[in-house]
């Protein structure tokens, strides 16, 4: 391992540099890690890429599936300070990282298509990429990514063996979303709103010309990011959108799935996993639901000390399942 600093930094040996910033803390990762991105699929020009963290050897290790956040909207595939993927890391698991098309650029019924892509490309390819047992398959997700994770429950087949969602939501029509919003302000137009997206389809935020976290805002104060991003009425057409919602597809084969919220989240409601928890209970599905008392999104403002226990607890649940 090469340039530890004390100041809360490391610097991992890996293919692209990547600096892992974890706050003030020292995480001593004890190995070298490769980081190498792979296009999973191309959609006419666009290629839609996932990047693979994992310990740099040959031996054959299990993997976890990671979806970032950003409403859909935002977001990328990289990340350096995921505290999970990073303790998972540690305990030799490979990440693989996920970018998929972005809203509105593209709708929600093509979006959860990549989801259900880079599954079966992970089956395919995996084992044989990157040295990975597909046999088992843990999914971890923020937001939005909560809420692809929690997708992955019921979309992706074979379902995946354990999920870990971090504030994610189950429900896309609710009017915690379809309904003008008093924490989110804009003071956009409608006009300079869609010149932010208005371009081709991207599959990373950072391809973007425009601002999408602007735009976003302007959806969520106007209450219109279910037609936004689905192209939906969600007054009128709400049955639409059944077929991409967690919480109107929870069976018993459902995967034992962990819940990890903010009671004080005013982006995505902690009533959401409260929703998911009753579901996951009626129909008998092993899950957790981890609260973290007067939380904000991102869980900012929750006890550092509750915060990492919650992590712990993550990583605890996804190795129950996986080993």
């Amino acid at each position: 391992m090469k340039n530890v600093s004390r100041r809360g930094f490391i610097k991992l040996t890996a293919t692209n540099g990547v600096l892992y910033p974890f706050g003030h803390q020292l995480f001593a990762m004890q190995k070298e890690v490769s980081v190498k991105a792979y296009t999973y699929k191309k959609v006419g020009e666009l290629e839609i890429k996932v990047v693979v963290h994992r310990h740099d050897d040959k031996f054959i290790r299990p993997v976890v599936v990671r979806f970032h956040g950003g409403a859909l909207i935002m977001g990328h595939r990289d990340w350096e300070n995921d505290k999970l993927c990073l303790k998972l890391l540690e305990e030799d698991y490979a990440i693989v990282s996920v970018d998929y098309r972005l809203a509105p650029e593209t709708m929600l019924s093509d979006i959860i298509e990549d989801i259900e892509d880079v599954f079966d490309w992970i089956h395919e390819k995996g084992p044989e990429l990157f040295q990975i047992d597909v046999s088992k398959i843990a999914v971890t997700g923020n937001s939005a990514g909560g809420y692809l994770t929690l997708t992955s429950g019921f979309r992706v087949k074979p379902r995946p063996t354990v999920l870990v969602a971090f504030y994610g939501y189950g429900d896309l029509i609710g009017d915690w979303y379809s309904t003008p919003s008093i924490h989110h302000k804009s003071d956009i137009s409608e006009e300079e709103a869609w010149a932010q997206v208005s371009g081709v389809p991207i599959s990373d935020s950072r391809d973007r010309t425009g601002k999408g976290d602007e735009f976003y805002r302007y959806c969520r104060k106007y209450g219109l990011w279910p037609k936004a991003v689905s192209g939906w009425d969600p007054h009128t057409e709400a049955k639409k959108f059944f077929p991409y919602m967690p919480v109107k597809n929870v069976t018993h084969d459902y995967p034992p799935t962990m819940l990890i919220h903010g009671s004080n989240d005013t982006d995505v409601p902690y009533e959401q996993s409260v929703m998911m928890d009753k579901e996951l209970k009626i129909h008998h599905v092993e899950h957790e639901l981890v609260t973290i008392p007067g939380a904000e999104h991102g869980l900012r403002d929750g006890d550092p000390e509750l915060v990492e226990a919650a992590h712990n607890s993550a990583v605890e649940f996804i190795n129950r399942f996986m080993r």
